[in-house]
């Protein structure tokens, strides 16, 4: 089922993703499968599982969009505080 948003602005889902997250964990999942047949190794399902349910879109964010967030605020960008008090 595919739903676009009323306001023709927001991003295109379907079902609980974003098209974009759909793309990925398809490509990812059919990588996971294929190194599970070719190398036995569970890992990269386990990491395609784990993208999937992180990235579930509710009210429209995600974990995965908090996370982001959170990275960015606590360790990518530069934060400035200015103490004191102003000169008026």
């Amino acid at each position: 089922m595919f739903i676009y948003p009323d306001n023709l602005k927001a991003k295109a889902t379907l079902w609980l993703w974003q098209l974009r997250d759909v793309a990925i964990i398809g490509v990812a999942f059919l990588l996971s499968v294929l190194a599970l047949a070719q190398a036995g190794s569970m890992i990269p399902l386990v990491g395609t599982v784990l993208y999937a349910f992180l990235a579930i879109q509710v009210e429209g964010s995600s974990v995965l969009d908090f996370l982001r967030r959170a990275a960015c605020f606590l360790f990518l960008q530069q934060q400035y505080y200015e103490w004191g008090q102003s000169c008026e």
